[in-house]
C-alpha cells in the first residue's frame, strides 16, 4: 500500500502532522509513505524515520508555477498512490491530491473543493479550543477506525530528526562565539512574518534585558525569520542599551536555517517565542519552552509533546475579540499582543528555568 501525505504551508502545521506520520507507520508497518511539502518546511520531515520519500513542491512565480504543478502531478501519478491524505485543504493542495490519481482521497469538507476527495471530514468553522494536532488527526479516522482513539502527546509527540550537518555547524558557531559549556543558553525568537503573531519589539527588548540581567552566566541568542535581520538587530541593540556593561550577554548569531535552529535549541536551557513555526520546531526537543499567545489559544497550538517536559504559556487573558481569525484586528490596536507584559513573560521564564532545575536535580538524586 502506498500512502501520499500532503501538507503545504506552514512550518508549524507540518510539525503538527508528525504524530500522524508515526501513527500511520505503526498501523501499516509495510506501507510506503510519501510526504509532499514545500521547501521552506521540508527540513521538518526530511530524515523522518517513518517516511520512505519526501517530495518538494516548489513555488516558482507566474506561469512557471502552472508548469511546475503539472509536472509535479505527473510525478505523483507515476508513484501510483493508493491513498492520498490532504492535511492542508488549500486549493493547490487539494488539486495535487486529486491529480495524484489515488483511488481514495481524504480531505476536509471545503466549499467548492469537496469534490476533489472521495472521503470528506467536516471541519467546524469556529475557532475551538482544540489542538491542531487533533484536528489533523481527524483525517486518519476517515481512513481506519483504529485511529478513533485520540492522539496522546506523551506517546505521539511532534518530532523532527536532528540534521548532523546542522548540529556540527551549530557546535562550531557556539565555539566561535566563545560561549562557555556551562553557560545558561537562552534562545528567543523575536520576529514573525504574520503581524498577528508579532509581539512588539520594545517588549522583546525589555524581556531580553531582564533575562540577561538576572544572571551573569546567561547568554541570549536571538533567532528571526528570513529578511527580518534588521528588526532583530534593533531589538538586540535596544536591549544592550538597557543592559549597559552587561550588553555582551546578548550574542549576535545571524540567520539560522530551520535545521540549525533546532540544533541550537537542543543545546539551549530555554526557548522563548510567539506562536510561530520556530516555537513548534522547538517543541520537537526536550528543551523548556515559554510560548506567547496573542490572538491564538494555547489549547490549540501549545507544544504537543510529553506533558512531563517543562512548558509555560503566557497570554493576555480573556478578551472579547480573542481568539480571532487573524485577518483583521477588529479593535485595531492588537491589544492581545500589547496586553502581554514583558514582566509576565520574564516571570514565566524564571518559573520554567526553576522547574527544569528541580527536575534535573530530582533525576540526578531520586528520593
Amino acid at each position: 500500500m502506498h500512502v501520499l501525505l500532503v501538507r503545504l504551508r506552514l512550518l508549524g502545521d507540518v510539525v503538527f502532522t508528525t504524530p500522524a506520520i508515526r501513527a500511520l507507520r505503526r498501523r501499516y508497518p509495510s506501507a510506503r509513505l510519501t510526504y509532499l511539502v514545500e521547501r521552506h518546511a521540508a527540513a521538518v520531515v526530511q530524515g523522518n524515520p517513518h517516511l520512505d520519500e519526501v517530495i518538494i513542491a516548489e513555488r516558482p512565480r507566474g506561469m512557471a508555477r502552472l508548469a511546475a504543478d503539472v509536472a509535479l502531478a505527473a510525478r505523483l501519478r507515476r508513484g501510483r498512490p493508493d491513498i492520498a491524505i490532504d492535511f492542508h485543504g488549500g486549493p493547490r493542495a487539494g488539486w495535487l491530491t486529486w491529480a495524484s490519481g489515488a483511488p481514495r482521497r481524504i480531505g476536509y469538507a471545503v466549499a467548492g473543493r469537496s469534490w476533489l476527495y472521495t472521503d470528506v471530514m467536516a471541519r467546524p468553522r469556529e475557532l475551538r479550543p482544540r489542538h491542531s494536532v487533533e484536528n489533523q488527526w481527524d483525517l486518519l479516522t476517515r481512513l481506519d477506525p483504529a485511529f478513533d482513539q485520540p492522539p496522546d502527546p506523551a506517546a505521539d509527540a511532534v518530532e523532527m530528526t536532528e540534521d548532523p550537518v546542522a548540529a556540527a555547524n551549530m557546535a562550531a558557531r557556539l565555539a566561535a562565539a566563545r560561549i562557555e559549556a556551562d553557560a545558561t543558553l537562552i534562545v528567543v525568537h523575536v520576529t514573525a512574518g504574520n503581524p498577528f503573531r508579532r509581539w512588539p519589539g520594545e517588549a522583546f527588548s525589555a524581556l531580553l534585558a531582564a533575562l540577561a540581567a538576572a544572571a551573569p552566566s546567561r547568554r541570549i541568542i536571538l533567532s528571526f525569520g528570513p529578511e527580518e535581520a534588521g528588526a532583530a538587530d534593533a531589538i538586540a541593540g535596544a536591549a544592550r542599551v538597557r543592559l549597559g556593561a552587561a550588553g555582551g550577554r546578548i550574542v549576535a548569531f545571524g540567520q539560522l536555517s530551520i535545521a540549525e535552529l533546532r540544533a541550537l535549541v537542543v543545546r539551549a536551557t530555554l526557548f522563548v517565542g510567539g506562536d510561530t513555526g520556530p516555537l513548534h520546531v522547538a517543541a520537537t526537543t526536550a528543551t523548556p519552552i515559554v510560548g506567547l499567545y496573542g490572538p491564538t489559544l494555547a489549547e490549540r497550538s501549545a507544544p504537543w509533546r510529553d506533558p512531563a517536559l517543562v512548558t509555560e504559556a503566557v497570554d493576555p487573558g480573556a478578551l472579547w475579540c480573542r481568539p480571532c481569525n487573524q485577518r483583521r484586528c477588529v479593535p485595531g490596536d492588537f491589544r492581545c499582543l500589547a496586553g502581554i507584559a514583558p514582566g509576565a513573560v520574564a516571570a514565566a521564564c524564571e518559573r520554567a528555568l526553576e522547574r527544569a532545575r528541580r527536575h534535573e536535580a530530582g533525576t540526578r538524586h531520586p528520593v
